[in-house]
């Protein structure tokens, strides 16, 4: 297999070309990928169907299983995605802003690509094709480090895509797939200085944790969903049942599906019973605290892990709060960062709420699985980061650049 240091030296060579490309030609390889993944869906899902066969013999868990596996619709979303990032304005080379100096110098503030963005992803293979089209628009090449189950998918998707970059005039190596998913391979691209400007790793804690030990390349860290949905006293509670089913079980694998619920304990009496009988209705366990059990028996008992947890899963936390100060304090003490929520119909609370939380996403009446690139209007996203620098939140376009100063000037001298 080609070495990874090749692999990050050819995505160099091509992000040269890919930051001077002109929208028109990059939007018609987004385009033009589209098309061919619809038009090969057949052998992409050939191949996902190997992974997913190999991953379910190997006892891989229904929640990452489902992550992998890619359908008809799936392959459609994929292409939607990218034709969607194709209609998006192209943020390279927007003047951010611009002044001129008493001696004369005109300086001006402009966005450029970031170069060489590296994704180190696990199972999800649409990934693929969404790091491809965020990365392609904004000018940068794309350096992928699948995981081992997805190998097959995601080599069939690669294939698509570099096809499509050829048939526009652009250098196929704008996006390059490491094949080989030894965990050696992935320590490599994270200490890839010489040519990766920008690591974004998606996946588990073990991948967060090998990230921290081991990267000396920039890292935006995609990290863990630990969402809460916290029901006010005010909540309309027939809207609340509905958000917090949406929130949980809609898709509960992914990182903004709730995995935590806090209830004002003057909502509690008549919302708690209410919504642990549905849920568990819906095969979801709840464990909980004190108060929460003394009101529903069916919620089991609940450690600090379990309110820390991003489970993944048909699983959820229950917390009574004694006031909206304590729902915040809960949701702070515990929260990851990732998207907190609150129902309510009074307007100072949603206002506390939002200035209060510290998240990337603090949502008010809706679920939290609204924190989606795409459903923000990114087309796609290429990660949420749950970090403060150099993003936050669901990252689009505008978050695969950066900027640099031009200065013009008439002779002048310092």
């Amino acid at each position: 297999m080609t070495s990874v240091e090749e692999l990050g030296r050819r995505a160099r060579a091509a992000s040269r070309v890919l930051a001077t490309a002109p929208t028109p030609a990059k939007d018609a390889a987004l385009a033009t990928a589209a098309d061919l993944l619809v038009e090969r869906a057949a052998d992409v899902l050939a191949a996902n169907e190997a992974d997913v066969e190999a991953a379910a013999a190997a006892g891989t868990p229904p929640g990452p299983l489902d992550r992998l596996r890619l359908g008809p619709a799936r392959i459609e979303a994929m292409a939607r995605g990218l034709r969607t990032v194709a209609a998006l304005a192209d943020p390279v080379g927007e003047v951010l802003d611009g002044w001129t100096r008493p001696n004369g110098l005109q300086i001006t503030r402009v966005r450029v690509p970031l170069g060489v963005v590296a994704i180190i992803y696990e199972n999800r293979p649409n990934v693929t094709s969404d790091a491809f089209g965020l990365c392609c628009k904004s000018g940068n090449a794309a350096l992928l480090r699948g995981s081992s189950s997805a190998i097959r998918s995601n080599v069939a998707i690669v294939g698509v895509l570099r096809e499509a970059l050829a048939k526009q005039g652009l250098p196929e190596d704008a996006v390059v797939l490491v094949e080989d998913t030894a965990h050696e391979t992935a320590v490599e691209v994270m200490r890839l200085t010489g040519h990766v400007d920008c690591l974004i790793p998606r996946g588990g804690p073990s991948l967060i944790r090998s990230i921290r030990e081991h990267a000396t390349v920039p890292v935006i860290i995609d990290g863990d969903g630990n969402c809460h949905v916290y029901v006010d006293a005010s909540a309309d509670l027939d809207e609340a049942v509905a958000i917090v089913v949406n929130a949980k079980t809609q898709r509960p694998s992914v990182c903004n599906a709730a995995e935590s619920l806090v209830v004002h304990a003057d909502a509690a009496g008549a919302f708690v019973p209410r919504i642990a009988d549905v849920l568990t209705g819906m095969g979801v366990e709840l464990v909980g605290d004190d108060a929460a059990r003394r009101l529903a028996p069916v919620i089991g008992p609940a450690t600090d892990d379990d309110f820390r947890a991003e489970f993944l899963d048909l699983r959820m936390s229950v917390a009574v709060a004694a006031d909206l100060d304590a729902a915040i304090a809960h949701v702070n003490r515990y929260g990851s960062g990732h998207t907190e929520a609150i129902l309510t119909r009074d307007l100072a609370a949603a206002r506390r709420f939002a200035s209060e939380v510290d998240a990337a996403a603090v949502i008010v009446n809706a679920s939290t699985r609204f924190t989606d690139g795409e459903e923000f209007g990114f087309g796609a996203e290429i990660g949420i980061s749950t970090q403060k620098l150099h993003a936050r939140g669901p990252m689009g376009l505008r978050e695969l650049t950066t900027y640099k100063y031009v200065v013009w000037g008439d002779g002048q001298t310092r």
